[in-house]
C-alpha cells in the first residue's frame, strides 16, 4: 500500500522526455499531489519562482543545456531550504556523492520502483515538515560533505554501490563513529579513507591496523603505545597509533578479532578520548575519529557473549554494508575498465585491451574475493598478455568455465561449418543486436558503461537502442 499524499502537497517535476515526465506525473496526480511539469531547466526555474513555493522538487540529472545538477545549484542558491530529488538513468557513484554534496536529498536511479519513490517523496516532504521551524544548515556544513567523484572514489553505477556513495557523503562531515561491513575484498579500507579524505580531519593523518594480523599484546602496543621497560625488549617509549594520528582518523580493520581485553581498553578511547599506555599509569588525552571495519556479524557475537555489547554500540553509530562484487554485477565493465588503466601504468604498459569472450568469462564469474580478486585477476592477465589484449588464456584457471560457469564452446574439426546446425543462420544486423543487447543486459541498462564495452561512441549506441526499441529485461 503506497503512503498516500495530502492534496496540499505540490511538486515541481523536470523531465526533457515529455511521455516520460507526464506518466511520471499522472502517477503522482494519483496519489494527491498537485504536479506541476518543466522539460528544461530554465523553465523549471522560471516555475519555482513564479508558482512556487513547492513541497519538493524532482529533476531529471541528464537535459539539454543545462544539467539536473544545475538546476540544483540555482534552487538551492535561490532558496536554500528546497527539497530537490535527482532521478536519472545514468547514474553512478560520483554523481550520487556530487548530488549530495551539492544539497539533493535523495539521488533516485532510473528504471525506478514507484511504491519506493512514492514512499521516498512522502517522506522527504513529511521530514520537511517537523524541520520546517529549525534553523537553516550553514553552507559550509554541506560544503564539507564528500564531492565523491572519480579521483580514488568507489567506482559503480549499481544501486547498492550507490547507496553507499550516498551514505560516505553524508557521513564524513561528521564526527560519527563509522563502522564498515562488507566480505573480505569489498573495499572497506577505500571507504573508510574516502570518509576521512573527505572529512574536517583531512589535514591530520590517517593510520590503519589489521586488527586480525597482530597478536594481542603487539597490538596493544601499537595501539596505545607503551613506555621503556613494559615488557621484555621494550628499549624505548613508543606512543602509538591513537597518539600518531591526533586530530585525524583510526582505522580498525577487523574489529570482531579483537581480544576482550582490548575491547574494554578500546570503549575507554570511545567513551573518553582517553589512553593508557602499556606499562604506564599516565592518562593520555587524544582526539581522533574511529572508523572501523569487520567481515563478521557482530551483532552475532554480541548475543554469543564474545563481543561487548556497550562497544557495538559505540561503534555501530552509523553502518555502512558494502555488497559483495556478486551482486553488483553491472558494475563489473566500469571496473575493468578502470583496473585495466591504472594496472597499465603501474607496469608501464601501454593501453590493454579486454576480448569480448574473457570479458564474459568475467562477467560470469562469482567473485568470492570480490574486488580485490578481480583487480588480482586483471595484473595477472595484464603481466601475461602478449599484444595488449587480454584473453580467455590469460585468466586464472578459477576464472576459465566451469558448468556453473561460462560454457567452453564446442570443439570443431578443421573445415566443417563453424555454425552449430541446431543454430539456424540469422543476418549480420540481427546477430549485431543480440549482441548489443546482451551487452546492454550484463552493465544493467548504463549506456556509458556499454558504449565501452562495444567499442563506439554513446551516440551509436543510443541510435541502436532507438532503432531496434530496446528496454530494460531485454537479452
Amino acid at each position: 500500500m503506497s503512503t498516500l499524499a495530502a492534496p496540499p502537497f505540490r511538486i515541481l517535476l523536470v523531465d526533457d522526455d515529455e511521455a516520460a515526465g507526464t506518466l511520471l506525473a499522472e502517477v503522482l496526480g494519483r496519489e494527491g499531489y498537485a504536479v506541476v511539469t518543466a522539460q528544461s531547466a530554465a523553465e523549471a526555474f522560471a516555475a519555482f519562482g513564479r508558482q512556487g513555493p513547492f513541497d519538493a522538487v524532482l529533476t531529471d540529472l541528464r537535459m539539454p543545456e543545462a544539467s539536473g545538477l544545475d538546476l540544483l545549484a540555482q534552487l538551492k542558491a535561490r532558496d536554500p531550504d528546497a527539497l530537490v530529488m535527482v532521478l536519472t538513468a545514468f547514474g553512478d557513484a560520483a554523481t550520487a556523492g556530487e548530488a549530495i554534496r551539492a544539497g539533493a536529498y535523495d539521488f533516485i536511479s532510473k528504471p525506478f520502483d514507484l511504491d519506493e519513490l512514492r514512499a521516498t517523496i512522502a517522506r522527504a516532504i513529511e521530514r520537511r515538515r517537523f524541520s520546517a521551524h529549525r534553523p537553516a544548515q550553514s553552507p559550509d556544513v554541506a560544503a564539507h560533505a564528500a564531492a565523491i567523484i572519480s579521483r580514488g572514489g568507489l567506482v559503480g553505477h549499481s544501486p547498492g554501490i550507490i547507496d553507499v556513495m550516498k551514505q560516505v557523503a553524508r557521513v564524513a562531515s561528521s564526527q560519527a563513529t563509522v563502522l564498515i561491513r562488507g566480505e573480505t575484498g569489498t573495499g572497506k579500507e577505500l571507504v573508510a579513507r574516502t570518509v576521512h579524505r573527505f572529512s574536517e580531519r583531512a589535514g591530520k593523518r590517517m593510520v590503519a591496523v589489521n586488527c586480525s594480523a597482530l597478536a594481542e599484546g603487539l597490538l596493544e602496543s601499537e595501539l596505545f603505545g607503551h613506555v621503556r621497560g613494559a615488557f621484555t625488549g621494550a628499549t624505548g617509549s613508543r606512543p602509538g597509533l591513537f597518539r600518531d594520528a591526533d586530530g585525524g582518523t583510526v582505522f580498525l580493520d577487523e574489529i570482531g578479532d579483537i581480544s576482550s581485553g582490548l575491547q574494554a581498553r578500546l570503549l575507554r578511547v570511545l567513551q573518553e578520548q582517553e589512553i593508557v599506555p602499556v606499562g604506564s599509569e599516565t592518562v593520555v588525552k587524544v582526539d581522533v575519529r574511529i572508523i572501523a571495519a569487520t567481515h563478521r556479524d557482530l551483532s552475532q557475537m554480541v548475543r554469543e557473549g564474545r563481543f561487548r555489547e556497550d562497544l557495538y554500540y559505540r561503534l555501530n553509530v552509523v553502518t555502512i554494508t558494502l555488497p559483495p562484487l556478486r551482486e553488483r554485477r553491472q558494475d563489473i565493465p566500469l571496473l575493468i575498465d578502470h583496473f585495466l588503466t591504472t594496472l597499465a601504468t603501474r607496469h608501464g604498459r601501454d593501453p590493454v585491451a579486454i576480448a569480448p569472450e574473457a570479458q564474459a568469462r568475467l562477467l560470469a564469474y562469482d567473485w568470492p574475493g570480490n574486488v580485490r580478486e578481480l583487480e588480482n585477476a586483471l595484473e595477472r592477465a595484464i603481466v601475461l598478455a602478449e599484444l595488449d589484449v587480454i584473453g580467455p588464456e590469460h585468466l586464472s584457471d578459477a576464472v576459465r568455465p566451469t558448468p556453473g560457469n561460462v560454457e567452453e564452446p564446442a570443439k570443431r574439426e578443421v573445415g566443417t561449418n563453424p555454425v552449430p546446425p541446431e543454430e539456424p543462420l540469422v543476418t549480420l544486423e540481427e546477430l549485431e543486436r543480440r549482441h548489443v543487447f546482451r551487452a546492454l543486459a550484463s552493465t544493467g541498462g548504463n549506456r556509458e558503461a556499454t558504449a565501452k564495452v562495444l567499442g563506439i561512441s554513446r551516440r551509436t549506441l543510443t541510435r541502436m537502442i532507438q532503432r531496434w526499441h530496446w528496454s530494460p529485461g531485454q537479452t
